[in-house]
């Protein structure tokens, strides 16, 4: 995928024409943001995202409203992530419940802001998207945080504690592993026995429970274990 320097391309969707037109007002001031285009829903996106492909000018973030229908915004996200998995969604709603949260987060969606925010968080979401961190609502990653905690922390390996924090880090295993001097299939299984301990499905939440823990120094690059 080709991207300009310093442009991040993004298209909206949202099924109200009058929220998109405000977020494209919102957004055609922002310096490196390009709004590439609207769409509806769902399908009008995907066709949207695949005719910018083929012209050269594929998005790198969608904004995307989670309450439409037919098809709500997390299929949407989930329908575009499984098709372009390089294009990040950062999911836009007035709704701000723990369920609704998770379920965009694991659809795909790389960031989460209330309807609400105002363009700098929009921006800012967008920019992180780009880059591939995560980016959430601070109310929202408040509750999110809340609902993963467990009355008692599980107990980690320090090999796992070294992996969560650079999880927590938004870091690929690819990351991971060169940094920690392990293979990258040994990083996937840490991940894998990190997500079975703590109870999460996901690296999102991973990265959120570390950050609620906060525990210990900087991983060290150490002969492993495993």
């Amino acid at each position: 995928m080709q991207r300009d320097a310093d442009t991040i391309r993004v298209v909206l969707v949202d099924d109200h024409a009058v929220v998109r037109r405000g977020l494209s007002a919102f957004l055609e001031n922002e310096p490196g943001i390009e709004v590439v285009g609207d769409a509806d829903g769902a399908e009008a996106a995907l066709a949207l995202i695949e005719r910018l492909d083929a012209e050269g000018r594929r998005p790198a973030v969608v904004l995307m409203d989670l309450q439409m229908s037919p098809v709500d915004g997390i299929e949407s996200t989930r329908r575009i992530r499984e098709r372009y998995d390089d294009v990040e969604v950062v999911a836009l709603t007035s709704f701000d419940d723990v369920q609704r949260v998770q379920a965009a987060l694991e659809a795909g969606a790389s960031g989460y802001l209330l309807k609400d925010a105002d363009v700098d968080e929009i921006s800012v979401a967008v920019r992180a998207a780009y880059r591939g961190d995560l980016q959430l609502d601070p109310a929202v990653a408040r509750r999110l945080t809340e609902s993963l905690r467990s009355p008692q922390a599980p107990e980690l390996t320090p090999r796992e504690l070294d992996v969560v924090r650079l999880l927590g880090e938004g870091q690929s295993n690819k990351t991971i592993a060169t940094t920690l001097g392990i293979t990258e299939r040994t990083a996937r299984t840490h991940v894998s026995n990190i997500l079975s301990k703590l109870g999460l499905s996901s690296r999102t939440q991973a990265a959120l429970w570390a950050a609620r823990h906060e525990a210990g120094a900087p991983p060290q690059r150490l002969p492993d274990a495993s």
